[in-house]
């Protein structure tokens, strides 16, 4: 069990600095060095780690049984006025999410098609990976300010609703990335959390083929 716990939080860690450095290449992509500039363009999690998201809260989450684990690193600074296209800060949200998913697919699709060839220890370990990076990348869609889902939504509305839109995210932002999270974590919990648990099952199923 213990092992498990210290798995999971591994996994967990690498796969939001996974997502967060996903970020940081999109924007340099599209003309935004920050990130690079500052060194976040890399694999090191001491560079990533934050001790509360990182630790703390999916420390907090498996020690109390809670069905689903989540957590965040440093986010990895842009610049949105280095980006000129129309879509461009949008990309830069879903890189990370978008992350996530091709880790889901990649060690789904191969406990899929050869999960029966693998000792039972690797199964369990990429069975994790999926799920994992499944509710990562699907938690961090839902359109809901400081997520990135909230960015990707924007870009799809109309002008003035996009404008309005990004007045009220940013006057969200303010309240700090810890203290959001942990009212998202509440409202989801309490709301939509059985719709997505249903949703999770049933996409791990459909990548690995077998129930959760």
């Amino acid at each position: 069990m213990q092992t498990d716990i210290i798995f999971s939080l591994v996994v967990l860690i690498f796969s939001v600095i996974l997502h967060e450095v996903a970020h940081g290449y999109m924007a340099n992509w599209l003309g935004d060095p920050t990130a690079r500039l500052q060194g976040r363009l890399t694999l090191n999690p001491l560079v990533h780690i934050d001790p509360i998201g990182s630790v703390l809260l999916p420390a907090a989450l498996i020690l109390s049984g809670s069905p689903m684990l989540i957590g965040y690193a440093k986010p990895v600074p842009y610049n949105p006025y280095n980006l000129s296209g129309e879509y461009d800060e949008a990309l830069v949200a879903f890189a990370g999410p978008a992350t996530n998913i091709l880790l889901a697919l990649l060690f789904g699709l191969t406990l899929r098609f050869a999960g029966t060839s693998l000792p039972p220890g690797l199964s369990s370990a990429f069975a994790t990976i999926v799920l994992v990076n499944l509710v990562l990348a699907l938690f961090n869609l839902i359109p809901i300010p400081p997520l990135d889902g909230s960015k990707a939504l924007q870009a799809l509305l109309p002008r003035n609703m996009a404008a309005a839109y990004e007045r009220f995210r940013r006057r969200l932002e303010h309240i700090g990335v810890f203290t959001m999270t942990i009212i998202i974590v509440i409202v989801f919990y309490f709301l939509l959390l059985p719709y997505f648990y249903e949703l999770i099952t049933w996409l791990f199923l459909l990548l690995t083929g077998s129930a959760i």
